[in-house]
């Protein structure tokens, strides 16, 4: 009988050091979409996530005391943005990923915006949690979840 409680997960603050960790978990993660959408570089895909890291707005994810994951949370205008949501493949589908969206999600207060890749399975994860299709374009769908 396979165990089906969620693995036991906690985030805190990330500093300057989590950025090239949370860079190859990007890279691992967003491979398969990157490569069916014919643009997966991975010098690029690792440098994206260094120029964009804000360690003030990122929170890590461990889970048994290690590294799984990352999400940011940066505030813009009159909206939250997140961002940087990544979560070790070996734990996808496991929960942790709803638990984690659903403690963001009750701690931020006003409109989220987020952005998939365009066949993204994580859309899915974020339709369940009431966000709803904002606009699309041939690479990302933005989504929205209204207060």
């Amino acid at each position: 009988m396979t165990d089906l409680t969620p693995p036991a997960w906690r985030l805190r603050p990330a500093t300057p050091a989590d950025v090239e960790p949370i860079a190859e978990l990007r890279a691992v993660v967003l491979r398969p979409d990157l490569t069916r959408l014919g643009r997966y570089d991975a010098v690029r895909v690792r440098q994206r996530l260094r120029d964009g890291f804000d360690p003030t707005h990122t929170r890590i994810i461990e889970v048994a005391g290690r590294l799984a994951g990352c999400i940011a949370l940066r505030p813009a205008d009159d909206t939250v943005w997140l961002e940087h949501f990544y979560l070790d493949p070996t734990l996808q589908g496991r929960g942790v990923g709803t638990g984690v969206l659903t403690h963001a999600l009750a701690t931020t207060p006003g409109p989220i915006r987020l952005n998939v890749l365009q066949g993204s399975p994580a859309r899915r994860l974020y339709e369940r949690h009431g966000f709803t299709l904002d606009s699309e374009d041939a690479v990302d769908v933005y989504l929205i979840k209204r207060p």
